[in-house]
């Protein structure tokens, strides 16, 4: 039944060759004019799991204490000693620059001169108090002092000023919209608007400008993202050298590579048809285009140059080809898709974009390289060279089809189980999350986060914060168990290894009383009394972000010292148990908001991710594998392999201390949909001759001189392309171009010398239809 589907489509296809070639150029021509009207797009929401627990809490509270999409710019004075007229003209120009830039919430905006900056000191009467820069301000002597006695009044030292007084810090929150178009916030041109209008106008010699923020950093990706395009250039120079050396011949050098590039511009075209952008975490994903499109040429040229040198004419041997290929590579790109679609039950927008992109894009090399691939060679004239070495080749055969005799094979299995528990015992250790200071898509060496280090450093909190929200019910803040019970939360929170400060209305409400008791430490404490709690709390503005306007919502913010994996999860931890330990039927602690709170969800959604991701990965390609051979133990001949280098693979993440991440965990589906290739090709042609009757190891020594060549080409042409990557500026392409490269190369390997042993012990005597 199959093979008359695919004989029938094969004599249409070719009977109408010109007009099949006129229907590619049309659409060529369409979806090229779509490719060209692509976009950049990067949006924070996309980047977290919107129906996580965490984040509902977050967008619950996100328009009254703010979110986690902040940007923070710290300018330095160079002279280590902020108290100049220089600075301070700086500082109110960036401040108002920034205040200014549409996308910026307008009431968000802190620094020394934001209105609600204020400082409170006890004296003979009482309290007394104003704006840290009065409204008479000046840059005199006196007048500088003044502000300096009035920071330190305010208790900002760390946080709106740095530790030595070297830097001020404005920080903002950012809207979900323009409000000058209403349009969704353009993050890259945003972070583009912050270099032009704050450090290109007033970075100087003695001023330095340090910004960073989820705005900030998506755009200094997309920056590195366009060198992507350089090293597109490179592997496409890199590939035409390796296929010309496999082919001998410049017009089958260039039609293969022609007809991935139509792939990736139908890829391009297709995704702007349906309303999507180029988010600069998937900008990879057009070269995995190009090199799974080429990979898959370069089986169509090999089967027609054979046939070819058989006799055949040009029009022949293409005609035989695609009869021969449609199948087995139709298998296998299904199985890409398939696989990279199981990425859709993330639930995480970027991922779900890279995979819907990822998918269209192989869909369509179905098309472009095993249909019109060989209707173009059709149309030319083939001459292929004598082969006067071809005893060479076949010695190499010979020796490779040892792997499939009994003596070897129980060997490489061995081998590979021992490989195996090496690899799931390293595996194990594998951490979730960043492993690193700063941005983890960016080296360390970058400005972006060589700005994060400075700000790190110099002051006491930083964009790590992580925010647990206390509802209550109204008026809560006026009872002391309330109180008391979120100073607790908030003492042993504070006493968590990884947290370095704390705030919330209780430790505030606290100071405010040692204040109405000129300042006796002894009187750092909650009062009982109603009456008492509301006239302290009735000192903490709402605009604190302590409280909101009816006292029912308290946040407590825990500033962390990083956002590595291992502290996020203590953190995690240990709030967990308080909330489990303190909730009551009328207060809850709830995470969580702040980019940490994000980070935790983020972390929490790929780790329940990981394992349905895998499942539903080998389960499509299981399937596929089954419908298409027919025979349960081909199948476990191609999926063990690809088991045992996706776990080496974590193993090789492990000892390179990647974390697992939102831009790493489609890597593992990646490799497997990609590898998972040169099985399905080796095992087409075993299938086929042992169901003639002939013995494993020479049916596989006939699909090694068949499509050996060709297998083993694309795995080095795969591997030689991303290993460019190794170079990039983003450090996110280098370890997607590190786990690639092995995954490649390895999954080559697999193809090579363990499914032809898996095979030799599966059908030690009988043949492939023998599933008894």
């Amino acid at each position: 039944m199959l093979e008359k589907l695919v004989n029938g489509l094969e004599s249409f296809l070719f009977r109408h060759r010109l007009w099949v070639l006129l229907f590619f150029a049309c659409c060529t021509a369409a979806l090229g004019w779509q490719a060209s009207q692509l976009r950049m797009d990067a949006a924070f929401v996309k980047n977290i799991p919107l129906a996580h627990p965490y984040m509902q809490t977050y967008l619950k509270h996100q328009q009254q204490f703010g979110g986690a999409n902040s940007i923070m710019v710290a300018v330095e004075d160079r002279s280590g000693d902020i108290f100049n007229p220089e600075f301070f003209k700086a500082l109110k120009e960036v401040h108002d620059q920034l205040f200014f830039i549409p996308g910026v919430d307008r009431s968000q905006v802190k620094s020394l001169y934001s209105p609600s900056t204020r400082f409170t000191e006890v004296v003979e009467d009482g309290f007394t108090g104003g704006p840290v820069i009065p409204a008479d301000f000046s840059t005199s002597p006196a007048g500088l002092q003044k502000v300096k006695e009035n920071i330190e009044k305010a208790g900002i030292v760390g946080r709106l000023v740095a530790n030595d007084y070297s830097a001020a810090m404005i920080s903002a929150q950012l809207l979900d919209f323009d409000p000058q178009t209403g349009a969704p916030l353009d993050t890259l041109a945003f972070a583009d608007k912050l270099e032009q209008q704050l450090r290109d106008k007033y970075q100087t010699p003695q001023i330095r400008i340090h910004i960073i923020g989820f705005a900030k950093m998506a755009g200094d990706v997309a920056e590195g993202a366009r060198g992507v395009l350089l090293f597109f250039v490179i592997a496409l120079l890199v590939t035409a050298a390796m296929v010309y050396l496999f082919s001998r011949s410049v017009l089958l050098t260039v039609l293969p590579l022609t007809c991935s590039l139509v792939a990736v511009v139908w890829q391009l075209g297709l995704l702007n048809l349906i309303g999507f952008g180029l988010d600069p975490m998937s900008i990879l994903v057009p070269f995995l285009v190009f090199a799974i499109g080429v990979s898959h040429g370069v089986q169509m040229i090999n089967a027609i140059r054979q046939r070819v040198s058989a006799g055949m004419t040009s029009k022949q041997a293409a005609a035989a080809a695609f009869r021969a290929l449609l199948v087995p590579g139709g298998v296998a790109l299904l199985s890409d898709t398939v696989g990279f679609m199981t990425l859709l039950t993330i639930d995480i927008g970027i991922i779900r974009e890279l995979a819907i992109s990822a998918s269209l894009g192989v869909g369509v090399i179905i098309l472009t390289n095993l249909v019109l691939l060989p209707l173009v060679i059709s149309f030319v004239t083939l001459r292929t060279a004598p082969t006067t070495n071809a005893a060479s080749p076949a010695k190499v055969w010979q020796r490779l089809a040892g792997f499939a005799s009994p003596q070897y094979a129980w060997l490489i299995i061995l081998l590979t189980v021992a490989l195996y528990g090496f690899g799931l015992t390293q595996a194990s250790h594998m951490q979730i999350g960043d492993l690193q200071r700063g941005a983890p898509a960016l080296h360390e060496s970058s400005r972006y986060n060589q700005d994060t280090f400075f700000i790190t450093d110099h002051f006491a909190i930083t964009t790590d914060v992580m925010s647990v929200i206390v509802e209550a019910f109204p008026e809560a803040c006026t009872y002391h168990d309330v109180l008391q019970r979120i100073d607790d939360f908030e003492w042993y929170a504070r006493n968590t290894p990884g947290v370095e400060f704390t705030a919330s209305i209780s430790s505030v409400a606290r100071q405010v009383n040692a204040g109405f008791n000129e300042g006796n430490p002894r009187w750092l404490m909650l009062p009982r009394n109603p009456a008492s709690l509301a006239q302290l709390v009735s000192q903490i503005p709402t605009t604190s972000g302590l409280l909101d306007g009816n006292c029912s919502v308290m946040p407590v913010y825990l500033f962390l010292q990083d956002h590595k994996a291992q502290t996020i999860d203590g953190v995690v931890a240990k709030v967990k148990q308080l909330a489990a330990d303190m909730d009551t039927d009328k207060v809850k602690f709830k995470l969580a908001s702040g980019p940490v709170g994000v980070m935790a969800a983020t972390n929490e959604a790929v780790a329940a991710a990981q394992l349905p991701m895998m499942l539903y990965v080998y389960g499509a390609v299981f399937i596929l594998c089954l419908l298409s051979f027919r025979s349960l133990r081909a199948t476990l001949a191609v999926i063990i392999p690809l088991y045992v280098v996706s776990t080496l693979a974590q193993a090789l993440m492990t000892r390179l201390n990647i974390g697992l991440t939102v831009s790493t965990l489609p890597v593992i589906a990646l490799g497997v949909g990609i590898g998972v290739d040169y099985g399905i090709y080796i095992l087409s042609i075993m299938a086929q001759k042992l169901r003639e009757g002939m013995p494993v190891q020479q049916a596989y020594l006939d699909a090694l001189c068949e499509r050996g060549n060709a297998v083993i080409f694309t795995g080095l042409t795969l591997a030689v392309g991303v290993s460019t990557w190794f170079f990039s500026a983003l450090k996110f392409q280098m370890d997607m171009g590190i786990l690639l490269t092995f995954m490649f190369l390895v999954n080559m390997l697999g193809a090579i010398i363990i499914l032809p042993a898996l095979a030799a012990v599966f059908w030690p005597k009988r043949k492939l239809g023998s599933e008894q």
